[in-house]
């Protein structure tokens, strides 16, 4: 195991209410929903962040948008070189909180639509 990936596990086991799973065939870890917020790729942390914190963490030399094939950016995934790595568990508690609140809208968007059919 990699120094990167022994970080990630202990970032894993702090972060609550999370298992880690497996995105594109890689480590990361899920919300109690089920959705990924924080993925290992290639001994880098990649976190969803949004539009705001993510244009902050793009200004660190080396950061760039995640790309699992070349020339298709994810959107709001950034991927975060292990020189960073001290910065990597706050970095991976803000994409959980942010990616709660993509969790609430989709619940409040499916509970109008619920309600709409009646």
């Amino acid at each position: 195991m990699t120094k990167s990936e022994e970080h990630f596990h202990k970032i894993a086991a702090a972060m609550p209410d999370s298992k880690v799973g497996h995105m594109f065939g890689a480590l990361c870890i899920k919300n109690n929903h089920g959705k990924s917020f924080v993925m290992m790729w290639k001994d880098e942390l990649v976190v969803k962040l949004n539009k705001t914190e993510g244009d902050n963490v793009l200004r660190l030399k080396g950061t760039k948008y995640f790309e699992p094939m070349e020339g298709r950016p994810m959107k709001e995934w950034i991927q975060i070189p292990a020189h960073y790595s001290g910065q990597w568990k706050g970095l991976a508690e803000k994409s959980f909180k942010y990616v709660a609140t993509l969790v609430e809208k989709e619940k409040t968007k499916t509970e109008k639509v619920d309600k709409l059919k009646g």
